[in-house]
């Protein structure tokens, strides 16, 4: 097995139906130019408010990848 070194990013995902789908947002997204995504941490939610209902949740990750040799 080898070492591995990775980095890490920190992402905001945003969502009207709710948190899983507003991390499932930004890891999508970030996959698209990011390579070899392994991990995420989720730091901190947070929504929008409007009218007293809910209209957005948002969702900062860290995610983290494998650095290429």
């Amino acid at each position: 097995m080898t070492n591995h070194v990775y980095k890490a990013i920190e992402l905001t995902g945003s969502s009207t139906t709710g948190t899983d789908d507003a991390v499932r947002n930004a890891i999508e997204r970030a996959s698209k130019t990011v390579r070899s995504l392994k991990w995420f941490e989720i730091i901190e939610t947070r929504g929008h408010v409007e009218d007293g209902r809910v209209q957005h949740w948002q969702v900062t990750i860290k995610a983290g990848f494998t650095l290429e040799d």
